[in-house]
């Protein structure tokens, strides 16, 4: 599942492209996603400039003005989502659902599995609708240091791995970035999170921070589906420290990466350099 990092690459390769853009029309292939898509959307998206492209959590949010209005589309790519920018004389395939329509060109969201999301808000502030309201706090925001960490994680008996991938606490931290990050903060996967001390969260918070932004600059993690705008795979896969090692030597202690179950997700670990 595409998670911060892959929304953000793909964030950034298509703002530069899009901004300023006039979306023609909307054509809707396929309505029923992991919800309906809007029947009003085609009518709200037409004639309309693409003022910016946002992010909000794995969200992303396209600001659209229009004569007399602003609204904005929200996407989310489910599992195995991706938005490619192509030629307008590109057909379209099987997955194809939706194509945006621009002065020369095509923004196509292609989803096998259909659990992506297309939705839209009217108004001038996305944060106000009910898929974004709950979410949690950005990592990569100003605001998540280790004082938040700390204050957060108080009285809570779960494990830390799963704190940091509750969405309506922090957003985007999946399955392979909390295990990543709490590798290089040291820190074993099913400690208690209310049990972390200050220069335990100082640690975490800063390792999520460099994890998610080495995964952004290497293009993501392409593990199963995912794919950037232009058909690109990320690589920060390759990089990992222990996700998917399990039975390998450690790279920093050569003690042998383990594993164990958690909400249903497994995750690696290292026993000699996580406490």
């Amino acid at each position: 599942m595409p998670e911060l990092p892959e929304v953000e690459v793909c964030r950034q390769g298509l703002h530069p492209r899009l901004v300023g853009q006039r979306i023609r029309r909307a054509t809707i292939r396929f309505w029923q996603l992991r919800s309906a898509i809007p029947a009003a959307l085609p009518d709200k998206l037409a004639d309309a400039e693409i003022a910016a492209l946002e992010r909000r959590g794995k969200y992303l949010l396209f600001d659209c003005r229009r004569t007399g209005g602003r609204g904005w589309l929200i996407v989310h790519l489910g599992m195995t989502g991706s938005l490619r920018l192509l030629g307008p004389e590109v057909p379209a395939g099987r997955h194809d659902h939706v194509d945006l329509e621009l002065d020369g060109a095509l923004l196509r969201y292609h989803d096998p599995r259909r659990f992506g999301l297309l939705a839209w808000h009217e108004g001038d502030d996305p944060g106000s609708d009910p898929l974004l309201a709950s979410l949690g706090i950005e990592p990569l925001g100003e605001a998540f240091d280790g004082a938040w960490l700390h204050a957060a994680t108080r009285g809570r008996r779960g494990p830390i791995k799963s704190f940091l991938m509750e969405a309506h606490q922090i957003v985007g931290v999946g399955n392979i970035y909390a295990a990543e990050s709490l590798f290089r903060a040291g820190i074993r996967p099913d400690r208690a999170a209310g049990g972390l001390g200050k220069d335990a969260c100082r640690r975490l918070a800063d390792a999520v921070r460099q994890t998610l932004n080495e995964a952004i600059a290497a293009g993501g993690s392409s593990i199963r589906d995912y794919v950037h705008h232009d058909g690109g795979t990320g690589w920060f896969q390759i990089a990992c420290a222990v996700y998917g090692r399990a039975g390998e030597p450690c790279r920093r202690c050569g003690g042998t990466v383990g594993r164990l179950r958690q909400g249903g997700r497994t995750t690696f670990f290292c026993p000699g350099c996580q406490r």
